[in-house]
């Protein structure tokens, strides 16, 4: 005889939590809530089961029940968590347990970049091992994302999976994503070109964003500092008919306070006015099939330079300004197909303008990128085959004499994965991809994937693969658009290729006292042939970009260490050793700007009875060598051993608002300490009085008796010290 039906309900501080797994763990049986939190499992066999109750980012909850002839109904209360061992990943284009992951991938949620507010993802990632956030200009303040020492056009960042930002915008458009809308960001270290294509070279991260229906009702973060930054994250969730809900989110950030500290005459910190639009719609379909779609508009102006700059000198050579006006559009979308096999097809367009001027020298360019897959997901009893076919499709265009027409191109790719269940404790990955480009032909990345599970609380990891990158300088080079330098192209330029190993291991302790250790180490080794690295020593008047004769290695080894002490004490400390080189005509060099340590830490301690939360973060650098402007150049070549750290308190006492507060910089380190200046010859940004010889290098004179040119390239850390910042957030849910 067999029971009618379970039914039950699952919530979350007394709110609904849909599309939460409910599932009876000895047989294949479950269900998925409604959104009103309800499940309903039926035709279950009279016995006793336990059943679980799972979803990312709350504490998985097991019950014993004991089934006869009537009806049972069980409720869940789930409790939102910041262990991630049952956070789902998307490391291998599924969603997937991190601790079943054949693919190493870390995963941070709202409540890490909590413990240290910025107003952009590009900042809040300055607290992840391996992951550091570069700036490439003393002037306008552009960067790019470094993993594992490798540049920034070798990372790519996702938006909900999707290759939103690349090419120009990794350079201007990292900035804009409200941190409010942020459910989780991933990040997977190594080549994952077998699955994303050009540009996953060194790695990725993936950037998802909140599912409207577990979104606050209404929710605003607003923070100011002593240096008059305002950031402001407004948001709201409204259900729209009876199959539809959608989240909208408006990040607005302004800086507009010239401040001068290390007395150069040139702003310290890029002024910046900008506003970003979000709004993410989920539709309710029969079978719970997905249909999602976002859209994102970002407008930004930002500029630095000389104090007395004003728009009326843009452009032109009496006073210096680096002026960029920002306008793009995303559009992102996932539609799974109305047929019984599990396909989706994922989607993405993004349109970027910018219209800049670095001093007199124009730099006007258009980026329209379109991309679109299908993705089958088919499991056969001990494979789960994973096959795809996507197109991506790039124009780009600027003014400069290296674009004589618009570059436009359509790579076709095909991939196809498949993940081998060989025994409860031993996993296999297989993956390939196929890409196709008319301007260098086809393009093969496999990889390989192995996770040997000994015990519940030991991972280990063995990954290898290859990656590529098509390279588009003027999109990923900031130095090379500042007219600072003259930019030389030797030859036609080759895609990159790389070749990868890296072996993980994952480690969880438990003490009888009841703390809780996680340790997760990694090695890695990648060797890059065809590599494009900008020279700056032959000449410190050029950059030079030609396909390295020889080879360059990364390699390195990781160590992260998290600990749950109780008593509301919380740790986190991560360590990285690397080595990028380069080896040319039998010679070895290091990488420019790239250190060979870092470190990164957060420590938390909420005091549950006064509602306070103090945490204490921070990162440590080790030297990296810096591009100086020839031998006579008096700032120093490798720059120190340096850290920012910052502290915050948060009071939580008052229903849905969170107060909070700190300093940043707390030492109040800037790059120009130790150094004569940073930005060579400040006072003459258009170089009037540099005198050069016929071969084009710079006469000392007494004027200028280091031969310098103007050049504001020079840059490793962030050049705003010290600040105080409080803010208010709001949550209704």
């Amino acid at each position: 005889m067999y029971a009618q039906k379970i039914t039950g309900k699952v919530t979350s501080n007394d709110e609904a939590l849909p599309y939460v797994n409910v599932y009876l763990k000895s047989i294949s049986k479950g269900s998925t809530t409604d959104e009103s939190g309800a499940f309903v499992i039926n035709h279950v066999k009279p016995g006793s089961y336990t059943i679980i109750a799972s979803y990312t980012g709350y504490k998985k909850v097991e019950k014993r029940i004991a089934v006869g002839t009537e009806n049972i109904v069980i409720n869940f209360n789930l409790e939102e968590t910041e262990s991630l061992n049952e956070v789902i990943v998307t490391g291998t284009l599924k969603a997937v347990s991190r601790l079943e992951s054949p693919v190493p991938v870390e995963v941070y949620s709202p409540a890490f970049f909590k413990k240290n507010p910025t107003p952009n993802v590009f900042e809040a990632l300055q607290n992840v091992n391996g992951v550091r956030p570069q700036l490439n200009c003393n002037v306008c303040n552009t960067g790019d994302i470094h993993i594992n020492g490798l540049e920034g056009p070798y990372t790519l960042v996702l938006i909900d999976g999707m290759p939103i930002v690349s090419g120009l915008s990794t350079v201007y458009g990292l900035s804009g994503i409200p941190n409010s809308l942020i459910e989780q960001v991933e990040v997977v270290k190594g080549p994952a070109s077998s699955l994303y294509g050009s540009e996953a070279v060194g790695g990725l991260i993936n950037i998802i964003t909140k599912l409207p229906e577990h979104a606050p009702l209404v929710f605003a973060d607003n923070f100011m500092s002593d240096w008059e930054e305002t950031n402001l994250d407004l948001g709201f969730k409204a259900k729209v008919g009876s199959k539809a809900h959608m989240l909208t989110g408006i990040n607005y950030y302004n800086y507009s306070n010239p401040i001068d500290d290390n007395n150069d005459n040139f702003t310290d910190v890029t002024l910046q006015d900008r506003i970003s639009v979000f709004q993410k719609w989920d539709f309710k379909r029969k079978d719970n099939r997905l249909f999602s779609l976002a859209g994102r508009y970002f407008y930004e102006d930002r500029w630095g330079g000389e104090l007395q700059w004003n728009k009326s000198f843009r452009g032109g050579n009496e006073v210096y300004g680096e002026s960029i006006y920002t306008s793009r559009y995303e559009i992102i979308g996932n539609y799974q197909l109305p047929i019984d096999e599990k396909i989706n097809f994922q989607f993405s367009y993004s349109d970027h303008d910018q219209n800049s001027v670095y001093g007199d020298t124009p730099y006007l360019a258009q980026q329209r990128i379109g991309f679109g897959q299908l993705i089958w997901d088919k499991p056969v009893k001990n494979h789960d085959l994973l096959f795809g076919l996507a197109a991506r499709y790039n124009f780009y265009n600027d003014n400069t004499t290296a674009t004589v027409t618009a570059d436009e191109v359509t790579i076709p790719s095909i991939f196809v994965q498949d993940e081998i269940t060989l025994s409860e404790k031993q996993r296999l990955l297989l993956g390939a991809r196929y890409d196709y480009d008319d301007r260098h032909g086809s393009i093969f990345t496999p990889r390989i994937a192995y996770r040997f599970k000994p015990t519940q609380d030991d991972i280990l990891r063995l990954n290898a693969g290859t990656g590529f990158r098509v390279v588009n300088l003027f999109t990923e080079e900031h130095a090379a658009l500042t007219g600072a330098r003259d930019v030389i192209i030797e030859e036609a330029l080759e895609p990159e290729q790389s070749y990868n190993l890296t072996l993980n291991y994952l480690k969880k302790i438990y003490s009888k006292s009841g703390k809780i250790f996680t340790l997760d180490a990694s090695a890695w080794y990648t060797f890059f042939t065809n590599a494009i690295i900008p020279d700056y020593d032959t000449n410190p008047n050029q950059i030079i970009y030609d396909n390295l004769d020889g080879n360059s290695t990364s390699k390195g080894l990781s160590l992260n260490v998290d600990a749950i002490f109780g008593s509301g004490i919380q740790a986190s400390v991560g360590a990285t050793l690397q080595e990028v080189s380069q080896k040319e005509n039998g010679i070895k060099s290091r990488q420019i700007l790239t250190e060979r340590f870092t470190g990164v830490w957060s420590f938390s301690y909420k005091n549950y009875p006064t509602n306070l939360t103090i945490d204490y973060t921070g990162n440590l650098y080790g030297p990296m060598r810096l591009p100086t402007l020839g031998d006579l150049d008096p700032r120093s070549e490798y720059s120190p051993t340096w850290s920012i750290q910052n502290v915050q308190l948060t009071f939580t006492g008052i229903t849905n608002f969170e107060l909070y507060g700190g300093v940043k910089n707390l030492l109040n380190w800037t790059p120009n300490k130790g150094n004569p200046f940073i930005i060579a010859r400040s006072h003459d940004p258009f170089d009037e009085n540099v005198q050069f010889d016929n071969s084009g290098n710079v006469i000392p004179t007494q004027e200028n008796p280091y031969a310098l040119t103007f050049d504001p390239s020079y840059v490793y850390a962030p050049n705003q010290g010290r600040r105080l910042f409080f803010g208010l957030r709001y949550n209704l849910k």
